[in-house]
């Protein structure tokens, strides 16, 4: 155990070094060295928690989600992969170490994995030849690149200290193995994405190899390490063109991984990633959501409003009844929105419940949902004396909730400014309990009547998620913000005032093609400036 601690810390010693945070995107340093619309600027980023977990799943066939039980959660911005937050510190490094023990520790003590994971069966203790093929068949997969022979060589000192003879501890071959898979899933390579890529003639871009592309690849369409046929790919050069990008592309969106990775991406986009309902509920609300975005994005391709607009939602007998809603046919399957008030993913209990405030709806909170989200404004925030828990105090003695807020509408408050611009599209929402349920008065008050009408301030009123919707999708707000959610997360940081031109660029070519987001992604997959990076500014 010493020996595996040691070599944790020296693979870990150059994270160290980075007291502060990696790859700040401030634009206060200068217009950055090429222009973004060649390439973005890149740094080395972190495995998110989901990512490590994943990667330790495929690599090694680790399944209990160590990542997410032994460290820190990451910070939601909205997105968990925000490189320009990811600090590293001596609690990560004590955590990573802890992680790594037990997880190379699970492996060798599971036969079957362990067996699997080692493609021969050593002679001896010290036997070098089946060692280095362990190591050249295992390492390519945990640094996702190709190795040398330096790489293969700087394990094999593992496997001497673990076949030594010493009567105190009981060491063979197979305590190598475990030192090396220890060694590995700490080693910077396996826990940071780094790319390096080949400078050209334009000084500050560089031509990323397959191996990059395959991680940038991965990562962004499945959340975890290239398979077998993307690592073949980046071997090959097809990676190098852009057909091979899109062809790799529709390949992977073809896979599971892409359908989870597709509803990850927009439960943390649209906020509805954890939300305070039974458990029961909760998954019902998902497989509601789910199913729309896979019906939309993968199954039935063509227009993404129709996300926001669909006219019919998929429940099970449980959810019908929730919604009181007529039950499917077969237990689970599509119906009409009909007569609802209802379209698209605003209708579902899972959007609905995502900005509510402890026990009760908050037209503020829902407010702030969709003009952060869904038009991807920015609300500032209130004032440090502000007691965001409490009620507005000049109409604490009112019984119905929207005579409460009148102090929020009163143009003398220092609140009206930024209220003005969130609560009334809240209360045109206010017909939806916490868990997405009709309604026609506040809880439990059959005196103060709902009227649930909203307004977005300068661009029109609306009564309910469905008008609210269609009056976002007229307006263009959902297909830009989509774009710009999409870019945020795929770069891995906020979008810079720099790089408006490129998202524009993307924004246009989205309407241009019909609004079809398998198209945009697999666009941005194809495109020159996915294989390449830009120099960062210092």
């Amino acid at each position: 155990r010493m020996f595996s601690r040691v070599i944790g810390a020296l693979a870990l010693a150059s994270l160290l070094s980075c007291t502060g945070s990696i790859g700040q995107t401030g634009e206060d340093r200068g217009p950055p060295a090429v222009d973004p619309l060649l390439a973005v600027e890149s740094a080395a980023r972190r495995l998110t928690q989901a990512e490590l977990d994943n990667t330790l799943r495929d690599l090694l066939g680790e399944n209990s989600a160590p990542a997410s039980r032994l460290l820190n959660e990451d910070e939601f911005r909205p997105f968990d992969n925000d490189y320009t937050i990811q600090q590293a510190s001596d609690a990560l490094i004590t955590s990573l170490e802890a992680l790594a023990e037990e997880v190379a520790r699970n492996v060798v003590d599971d036969p079957a994995r362990r067996d699997a994971l080692v493609p021969c069966t050593p002679s001896t203790p010290g036997d070098e030849a089946c060692f280095r093929q362990f190591l050249e068949a295992f390492l390519p997969r945990a640094l996702r690149r190709a190795v040398t022979p330096a790489d293969v060589n700087a394990y094999l000192p593992l496997l001497a200290f673990a076949s030594e003879d010493n009567p105190a501890v009981e060491n063979d071959f197979y305590t190598a193995i475990e030192l090396a898979i220890n060694a590995a899933i700490q080693d910077p390579e396996l826990l940071y994405r780094v790319e390096k890529g080949a400078a050209g003639s334009t000084p500050g871009l560089y031509q990323l190899n397959g191996y990059e592309i395959a991680n940038r690849m991965s990562y962004l369409l499945w959340s975890t390490m290239p398979d077998d046929a993307l690592f073949a790919a980046a071997a090959a050069g097809a990676l190098e063109t852009p057909e091979g990008r899109r062809a790799e592309a529709l390949r992977m969106l073809d896979d599971p991984k892409a359908r989870a990775q597709l509803h990850r991406f927009h439960a943390m986009w649209l906020g509805y990633r954890s939300i305070p309902h039974s458990a029961d509920l909760v998954s019902a609300f998902n497989r509601e959501t789910s199913a729309l975005i896979d019906r939309v994005v993968l199954d039935e391709p063509g227009s993404y409003l129709r996300l926001f607009t669909m006219n019919e939602t998929f429940v099970d007998d449980a959810l019908a009844d929730h919604y009181g809603r007529p039950r499917p046919d077969g237990g689970e399957g599509w119906v009409s929105y009909e007569g609802t008030g209802r379209a698209g993913i605003l209708g579902h209990g899972a959007l609905l419940a995502a900005f509510s405030k402890f026990e009760e709806t908050s037209p503020t909170q829902r407010g702030i949902l969709v003009r952060t989200r869904f038009m991807c404004e920015s609300v500032p925030a209130p004032p440090p004396t502000v007691d965001v828990d409490q009620p507005p105090q000049g109409a604490m003695d009112a019984l119905c909730k929207y005579d409460r807020y009148a102090e929020h509408r009163d143009q003398s408050s220092s609140c009206a400014g930024c209220h003005s611009l969130v609560d009334p599209i809240g209360f045109g929402l206010e017909n939806y309990d916490v868990a997405g349920r009709f309604r026609e008065h506040d809880d439990g008050l059959p005196e103060c009547i709902i009227e649930g009408s909203g307004e977005i301030v300068s661009v029109g009123s609306f009564n309910g998620p469905a008008e609210l919707s269609e009056l976002l999708v007229e307006n263009d707000y959902i297909d830009a913000c989509a774009v710009q959610q999409f870019l945020t997360f795929a770069l891995g940081r906020p979008i810079t005032t720099y790089e408006t031109d490129m998202q524009q660029e993307m924004v246009d070519a989205f309407r241009a093609g019909q609004h079809d987001f398998k198209g945009l992604i697999t666009d941005f997959v194809a495109s020159d400036r996915f294989a390449r990076r830009a120099q960062e500014r210092l």
